[in-house]
């Protein structure tokens, strides 16, 4: 097979094991393909297909470098318009414990960041074209949850929310979280 037949069977985003299953050294093809500028590496083992049209969204790459995941904090509140700040990071959730700074990637001037959250919370998100986003009130509380402190306080949008759904989710954290979202929704209710 000729690299162009296997590189317009791979998707956009793929793995070396991808490759494997079509040439005997995936080594020497994917060193070729970057070479040609066929393939372009997004981190050790992943790669992005450039036979393909388009590129993929920082979502999309974030969430294929690890599954199960999805986007949440900052980055999701500014998706659905609760927050109007545009964040450099995309904080990406994720069951998996190998997290912190030095697993941080760059992608299209975007630090992707990955946080592990434990199981009993890992839900309140929608599927995309291609990624999970956290809905806007399991952003807030995961952001609250992470950071331990309200984002921007002064500058979220809190109509969008839905409070009866913030409420909801919010008994599934701990108390200092529980505490904070409590405040937050009589400061908001009492305006």
């Amino acid at each position: 097979m000729t690299a162009l037949t296997i590189l317009k069977q791979l998707p956009l985003l793929f793995r070396y094991a991808d490759v494997e299953k079509f040439t005997g050294n995936a080594n020497v093809f994917l060193t070729r393909a970057l070479a040609r500028g066929l393939v372009e590496r997004i981190v050790r083992g992943v790669y992005m297909n450039s036979l393909r049209d388009g590129r993929p969204s920082v979502e999309e790459v974030a969430c294929f470098l690890r599954t199960p995941s999805y986007v949440s904090c900052e980055w999701a509140l500014n998706r659905h318009g609760v927050l109007l700040q545009a964040p450099l990071v995309c904080t990406v959730l994720t069951l998996d414990t190998a997290v912190g700074a030095r697993r941080n990637i760059m992608f299209g001037g975007v630090t992707i960041e990955f946080s592990h959250i434990a199981a009993r919370l890992f839900c309140g998100f929608e599927t995309r074209e291609g990624y999970n986003l956290a809905v806007p009130e399991k952003a807030l509380l995961d952001t609250i949850h992470l950071r331990k402190a309200i984002p921007f306080q002064d500058e979220l949008e809190m109509d969008i929310l839905n409070m009866e759904r913030l409420r909801q989710f919010a008994k599934e954290y701990a108390a200092p979280t529980r505490q904070m979202v409590a405040k937050l929704t009589a400061l908001h209710e009492n305006k």
